[in-house]
């Protein structure tokens, strides 16, 4: 066991973990922070990332214990004061999904490409999201929201 201490969306969490606790398991089954999902376990679908310390990472292959003391954004910390961040509102302007299980992991890593690029083209876009997968959208619609967010950004 170890004790970690972690800022999880703007509030201070200390817990005892076991030392082989996965990121995305303790934001789900420690935290209910539901919104990450888990589709692969092997840091290929992407529906599992989330920010650490400002960077998208696939928290499925993430221990707890190598990230002590970092600040983790997930999903759900997005919105601001009930606003939809401007990449959830965009997602849902374009209709960025289907049934959904792949957008947190879509949304959080095109967050992090617009603070790396201001304004993306289609194919940095594309290029990004590759290790995120959807397998209902064909993506059009995601470009699309990831090209309007940037727009309001």
């Amino acid at each position: 066991m170890k004790t970690i201490t972690l800022e999880v969306n703007g509030k201070k969490i200390t817990k005892d973990i076991e030392d082989h606790t996965l990121l995305s398991g303790f934001v789900r089954e420690q935290l209910n922070l539901t919104g990450t999902h888990i589709g692969c376990d092997t840091s290929q679908c992407g529906t599992c990332v989330v920010h650490v310390d400002g960077k998208s990472v696939k928290s499925c292959t993430l221990l707890v214990a190598d990230i002590d003391g970092s600040k983790v954004t997930t999903i759900e910390g997005l919105a601001q004061n009930g606003e939809l961040h401007p990449m959830q509102a965009a997602f849902k302007k374009h209709h960025g999904l289907q049934c959904g299980y792949c957008t947190p992991g879509m949304i959080m890593s095109s967050v992090d490409l617009l603070k790396n690029k201001k304004n993306p083209t289609d194919s940095e876009i594309r290029e990004w999201l590759e290790g995120n997968i959807c397998r209902c959208t064909g993506y059009q619609n995601i470009v699309a929201a990831v090209k309007e967010a940037a727009k309001n950004s």
